[in-house]
């Protein structure tokens, strides 16, 4: 697997495979790799002749009293597991690479990105879009592969790539979750056991909630509030937002259909955990 620091020594690789006519799937990451970032590989490796990851804690997504400088990191270990997956290629640039000292260019949306994650972390979203803008510019993907549990990003991103006339194609992939159902994230790390444990009432609240929809319920103000009866009965959680928004736009809905998010954002503790699912998937697989 070749390790790529440098955005020429990327580039460098990326134009020998073009030249082949090779197709080149990107898996964008932050690191602190899990089952679920290995799962984008895995749809990578089986669409692409070659599948890139990138390891990159974005600093400009993460505003002055976020959790940049705590994030977990273990760029041995994750590079030992993208070489097992199969993996070609990780692109692992520090930020300098990245960003210039007069860095002054910024990807920005409006409308998708300005609700739900977006109300709490404004900055986050045109972070997001730039530095995949960057990457895109970098590695030249044929297709990119995004974690549906981060739903809103993967909408901001699908968006942004569609209005921009990007040259490849987002595909979303199922969250992928821990055996009592709480969804898989790098900062689930970040609870101690008593923490983890009281995590479990999010994939619970979201389960209960598919439930009533199946049994045809389709007011979201009652959706959104039994969510919020069973968040609350959790004594460490503190909820951020429950909505349910149109899962394209990200905009509230008055009634509930097949494609709507029903997305929560919870704290446990100190650790903010979000959670989701569309109106139409398989009932989450949660504990009581």
């Amino acid at each position: 697997m070749i390790i790529a620091k440098t955005i020429e020594e990327a580039r460098d690789q990326i134009w020998k495979w073009k030249a082949e006519g090779l197709t080149i799937g990107l898996c964008p990451t932050m690191g602190y790799l899990h089952e679920g970032h290995l799962s984008l590989c895995k749809a990578s490796i089986a669409d692409n002749d070659k599948t890139v990851a990138s390891i990159f804690v974005n600093p400009m997504q993460f505003g002055p009293k976020e959790d940049l400088t705590k994030y977990p990191r273990d760029l041995e270990r994750d590079t030992r597991l993208l070489e097992e997956e199969g993996v070609d290629m990780v692109f692992v640039p520090e930020p300098e690479e990245m960003y210039a000292d007069d860095f002054c260019t910024f990807v920005d949306m409006t409308v998708v990105s300005e609700g739900l994650c977006g109300k709490s972390r404004p900055v986050m979203f045109r972070g997001v879009c730039t530095v995949l803008t960057k990457l895109i510019n970098i590695i030249y993907p044929n297709r990119m592969y995004m974690g549906k549990k981060d739903a809103q990003q993967l909408a901001v991103v699908q968006r942004m790539v569609r209005d921009l006339n990007f040259n490849l194609e987002v595909i979303g992939c199922p969250t992928i979750r821990e055996e009592d159902g709480l969804a898989k994230s790098s900062r689930n790390s970040y609870l101690n056991p008593e923490e983890r444990k009281a995590a479990r009432v999010l994939s619970r609240s979201l389960r209960m909630a598919q439930e009533t929809i199946l049994a045809g319920q389709s007011n979201p103000a009652s959706v959104i509030a039994l969510i919020k009866t069973v968040l609350l009965n959790e004594p460490l959680a503190e909820i951020d937002y429950v909505e349910i928004v149109d899962g394209l736009s990200m905009q509230p809905v008055d009634q509930i259909h097949a494609g709507d998010l029903i997305a929560i954002a919870v704290r446990i503790g100190t650790t903010r955990l979000i959670d989701n699912f569309t109106v139409g998937d398989p009932l989450i697989e949660s504990a009581v």
